[in-house]
């Protein structure tokens, strides 16, 4: 028997536990953009457990994706308009 897990059949929702595994950070810090409100999620149960759907996961990773690229381009843009020296104008 198989016992390699596809992505797709693990399920729908992934447990703050899961989301920090695949987002590589601590279980707190999952926890932290899920209560700010930056990562979207649902609270099931009586205990109030947590639950990330993984479309919603894959958005917030596009978008994190999404704002490094709009930062880099701005960045590279601060040095768009300083006009090339040339040396060869001072010898």
């Amino acid at each position: 028997m198989n016992d390699t897990v596809s992505p797709g059949s693990i399920g729908r929702f992934l447990t703050l536990s899961d989301t920090a595994d695949v987002l590589n950070v601590s279980l707190s810090q999952a926890y932290a953009l899920v209560r700010s409100g930056e990562l979207p999620a649902i609270k099931l149960g009586g205990n109030g457990h947590w639950r990330v759907e993984r479309e919603q996961l894959e958005a917030y990773i596009s978008a994190k994706y999404e704002e490094s690229r709009r930062a880099a381009l701005f960045n590279q843009s601060d040095y768009a308009d300083i006009p090339e020296l040339s040396f060869d104008r001072f010898i």
